[in-house]
């Protein structure tokens, strides 16, 4: 696609997804033209779609910023692809949902404002995701999903957990990438957590998961999970990664479980003889949140290569936090305080390095808007889909 092209979509689903409800209407209008069509495909879906709405516009606006690198993008395509194996949809059904896709941004954009340039931008575009996805599902001859048995859970703070689990056989992830993951407590539901340790032949995993306020998922995980348990985890997914090949340094950035790719990453560099410098930030909201500060001094005392400078937005604990309180180890950078993107822009633009960045979307948007505005190249900066 021309750049003219990619201009017009991405203004285009800007205009339509941020007015007032305009999310909402688009995936609710997505929806009612798909379903209308082909009442068949409903039962693929979960019960509840309040998440699925937000994924959809979530994966759409993350595509369109990648739209410009191609490979970037069909890669990207190509593996939801084969994410959505696991709820049974297959090659076929693509060409229905770009259908309804078009249909329903035609139909919110109106008459008036619907030009012959913006059809043919958007039916380009729904072209590349549906010939992507429908590729990246059909030639995937892995299997749609891999059994685990959880051997240990642990509860670090009232809200987090870490779970320890052994697949069946070894799951095929990239370190850096998440899974697709369903427990037993909620059997119809899919939530993505990343490895907080390198892909492995032995089928070991580790998931360090938050409670989030109001889930349906994330609760279950962290209180109710047992040993024994069988979880599920579909194909994976990102692709957070440091070239060892470009000579760059790194800098990576965390909040809270959004570590657990990075911390991944460091250990399987660890069994590396040579690597760039990386400079870890891990940030919490408060000085407890940052519960995998040993861990990680205990790696960067026998890597030099490794500096990590742990953040939080507020200097105590809360009030309800009942555990000691976490201190940086002795020798370790003290402390900072604040808010963990505009720290790390304070340092300048980082502009030589390679830029991961992981946690919540909120921390994510906010963390790359103030790189941005430190005059970081947005090439320079790696995340998942917010």
């Amino acid at each position: 696609m021309n750049l003219r092209a990619i201009a017009q979509v991405r203004s285009n689903f800007r205009s339509v997804t941020e007015t007032t409800n305009g999310s909402d209407r688009l995936t609710n209008s997505f929806y009612g033209f798909l379903f209308g069509e082909n009442p068949i495909l409903r039962q693929l879906f979960p019960a509840a779609m309040d998440m699925q709405r937000e994924r959809l516009v979530a994966a759409i606006s993350y595509l369109l910023d990648i739209l410009d690198d191609t490979e970037r993008a069909v890669g990207f395509l190509e593996q939801l692809g084969r994410d959505h194996r696991k709820y049974g949809v297959e090659g076929d059904h693509y060409p229905l949902a770009g259908r309804a896709l078009h249909s329903a941004l035609r139909a919110y954009t109106g008459p008036a404002f619907w030009t012959n340039s913006i059809d043919e931008a958007w039916l380009d575009v729904i072209d590349l995701i549906v010939t992507s996805m429908a590729n990246g599902a059909d030639s995937d001859d892995l299997p749609s999903h891999w059994e685990a048995t959880v051997v240990e859970h642990r509860k670090i703070l009232d809200d987090l957990a870490v779970v320890r689990l052994q697949a069946d056989v070894p799951v095929p992830y990239d370190t850096g990438q998440y899974l697709p993951v369903r427990t037993p407590q909620r059997p119809r539901m899919w939530r993505y957590l990343s490895p907080a340790i390198p892909a492995n032949d032995y089928g070991e995993l580790e998931f360090h998961v938050r409670k989030v306020s109001g889930g349906w998922v994330s609760p279950s995980m962290v209180n109710e999970t047992q040993v024994g348990d069988r979880w599920t985890m579909a194909a994976p997914l990102g692709g957070l990664r440091v070239d060892l090949t470009s000579g760059a340094d790194v800098l990576m950035i965390g909040s809270g479980t959004g570590i657990a790719p990075l911390r991944a990453q460091i250990m399987e560099m660890t069994t590396r003889g040579i690597n760039p410098r990386v400079h870890l930030f891990v940030g919490g909201r408060f000085p407890c949140d940052l519960y995998d500060l040993g861990t990680l001094w205990q790696i960067s005392l026998s890597n030099p290569w490794l500096t990590v400078v742990p953040i939080s937005e507020f200097d105590t604990d809360p009030w309800w936090h009942t555990g000691p309180t976490i201190e940086p180890p002795f020798g370790m950078h003290q402390r900072l305080t604040g808010e963990i993107g505009s720290i790390v822009a304070s340092f300048g633009s980082w502009s030589d390095r390679q830029i991961q960045v992981a946690g919540s979307p909120t921390m994510i948007s906010s963390t790359v808007r103030a790189l941005l505005d430190a005059g970081t190249p947005a090439s320079r900066i790696q995340h998942d889909p917010v």
